[in-house]
């Protein structure tokens, strides 16, 4: 993808000492597998799983879109950290105290029922591979556990490598899976034109496609990463938009190779899929009776990878935004650098490991009880309003003087941004309307 901010990237202007532009290189390439990891959960491959079972190939292009916008994002929120050296909660807290009420109260909420779904996500696989072990729930807690352990003893460079390692079972399998179906590749290029299907609420069902592809949160942790990763200034703003395409790309692989086996595999043989992570055990299943036993394993186990690579993905980048958010509530402005980010010190502090903690054992109360239905609709709420503030937050902050002029919004970044504000704004209002208010109070 071009250069978002629409202008060169080397304007001639003077660096300061230690920014130098450094050449963009695949060896940097790091926080981009970790967001592409993270980003695609069991959900998204369900959901285009369901389009590709529904549609064929036609909604094909809405899941390219997805990863363009998303692309917009990712690197909206790297060059904040990057041109200005600050973190993206510092920026959010300039706009106002309501942007700290509001993460305050998401983070919370977001956190206690996504880390039940994330162990549920990552335990049906094993469940599958291993049925007469134990229970779901125990599964579960067991991988929870496991996720809290390895983020609490390891630092960024570590779970990088392991991610990636993860992403390469999960590429493997994908790809397999959409070869071994034999994709018709004249009715798949066809599906990049922009058509919608014909039937009720086709709009709606492509946005919610569009806007599926590949992360929510885990966006704005981006830019965690990339300081995480030792990135701290605008000397490396060619290497981290090399590093978010190959982000995106690879999340492009996931969803388009999983269309692809909805489209040839359930579409054709009118087979579907429940919603949820368990339609991808379902999915097991199908794959058994038509490829035999050994593929459906291979694909449990490349199912997993997706959902534990989820898990530990938001246990690191969250507990992380989760800490910066904590220093800026205690006053302490001066600390919500990117170099304090790059020290690794704040994977060692208490607001870091605390939300640790609230990620893995509150939620496996969940797992014994199920889900309270109140804490879900607001859960439900809080998660469709994110996106949007994410990018609109964006928006207001790469176009006004807490961002050096070199670095500030071009015409292309704006309308990126700008439609992908539109695009959740409307998801979260359809969001907030499906919502069964009567039964709440």
């Amino acid at each position: 993808m071009a250069d978002t901010t629409g202008k060169t990237q080397d304007t001639g202007a003077p660096h300061e000492p230690g920014s130098q532009p450094r050449r963009s290189s695949w060896r940097h390439i790091g926080p981009g597998i970790v967001v592409a990891a993270t980003g695609v959960g069991a959900g998204d491959l369900v959901a285009t799983l369901i389009a590709g079972s529904n549609f064929g190939y036609t909604l094909l292009w809405a899941a390219v879109v997805g990863c363009l916008v998303k692309i917009s994002l990712a690197e909206a929120a790297g060059r904040w950290h990057l041109a200005t050296g600050r973190t993206l909660f510092d920026g959010w807290a300039s706009l106002g105290r309501w942007t700290t009420y509001f993460f305050g109260v998401y983070v919370v909420v977001w956190g206690f029922v996504y880390g039940a779904a994330a162990m549920s996500s990552s335990a049906l696989p094993l469940q599958a591979l291993f049925p007469d072990v134990m229970d779901l729930k125990w599964w579960g807690i067991a991988c929870g556990l496991v996720g809290l352990v390895f983020v609490w003893f390891n630092k960024y460079a570590v779970f990088e490598k392991v991610m990636t390692v993860l992403v390469g079972v999960m590429f493997v399998v994908t790809v397999y899976l959409a070869v071994r179906v034999t994709p018709n590749l004249a009715d798949a290029f066809a599906g990049l034109l922009p058509v919608l299907p014909d039937e009720k609420d086709s709009v709606l069902n492509t946005l919610g496609l569009i806007g599926g592809v590949g992360g929510t949160i885990t966006l704005a942790a981006y830019g965690y990463w990339v300081n995480a990763k030792g990135w701290t200034d605008a000397g490396w703003m060619k290497v981290m938009r090399l590093d978010n395409r190959v982000a995106y790309l690879t999340t492009g692989v996931f969803v388009v190779a999983m269309l692809f086996v909805g489209a040839e595999l359930l579409h054709s043989a009118g087979i579907a899929l429940a919603s949820g992570d368990k339609g991808l055990v379902q999915l097991g299943d199908v794959l058994a009776d038509e490829y035999g036993t050994a593929t459906a394993k291979f694909f449990l186990i490349g199912f997993f990878a997706t959902a534990f690579t989820s898990l530990i993905g938001v246990w690191h980048g969250v507990s992380l935004m989760f800490a910066d958010f904590v220093t800026r509530i205690r006053g302490r402005a001066a600390a919500s650098r990117a170099e304090e980010i790059a020290s690794g010190q704040r994977e060692r502090s208490w607001p870091f490991r605390a939300y640790l903690l609230w990620l893995t054992f509150p939620p496996m109360i969940l797992l014994f009880e199920g889900q309270p239905f109140r804490l879900v609709i607001v859960y439900g709420v809080l998660g469709a309003a994110f996106m949007p503030f994410l990018a609109l937050t964006l928006v207001r902050l790469l176009n006004s003087d807490r961002t050096p002029r070199e670095w500030r919004n071009g015409a292309l970044s704006n309308a990126m941004l700008a439609v992908a504000g539109l695009l959740f704004l409307v998801l979260c209002v359809k969001q907030v309307w499906d919502q069964p208010w009567s039964e709440f109070f």
